[in-house]
């Protein structure tokens, strides 16, 4: 399972930062409509949301339970396209232009920081530093589960705005 999980970490990761790339700074930067959010901001919300990717190397203990328990329950409810969802106000995107090369570097970094992480951890242990109040803690395992299941939420959403930009 542990393979199974990094591994589509890093398919969609690597989608993710393809899309991203494929763009001009200008496109990345376009609304579809007003409202909206652009793909650079989506970029930026992930970049953010990365940044909780630090929970796994704070402090951890030992669990009795499966390491990815919970990533079946956490896939249902973020897959699902028809759930309209708030982002949590530390990770609203930026509202001002956002610089491409900065935002794939910054990308780039957190998740090569996470592919490296996950080579060396044990990542059955339960993450104690941060939690998501509905789910409780998540193991190492499932934090990296968690952020592949974001990520491809938001795939959908930024293949909708270059739809919607006609691009």
């Amino acid at each position: 399972m542990k393979e199974e999980v990094l591994n589509e970490y890093y398919i969609t990761t690597k989608e993710l930062l393809r899309l991203i790339s494929s763009l001009t700074e200008k496109e990345l930067n376009k609304k579809a409509k007003e409202g909206d959010w652009t793909v650079a901001q989506v970029g930026d919300h992930l970049n953010k949301s990365y940044a909780l990717s630090e929970v796994l190397k704070g402090k951890v203990k030992e669990t009795k339970r499966s390491p990815n328990e919970k990533l079946k329950e956490v896939q249902e409810l973020f897959l699902n396209l028809d759930v309209k969802m708030s982002s949590p106000k530390e990770i609203i995107p930026a509202e001002e232009f956002i610089d491409k090369e900065s935002l794939l570097t910054e990308l780039k970094n957190r998740i090569q920081w996470v592919n490296d992480f996950s080579k060396k951890a044990d990542l059955s242990k339960l993450c104690l530093d941060f939690e998501i109040p509905e789910y409780g803690p998540f193991t190492r395992l499932e934090w990296i589960g968690f952020n592949t299941v974001h990520t491809k939420r938001h795939i959908y959403q930024i293949k909708q705005i270059i739809k919607n930009l006609k691009l």
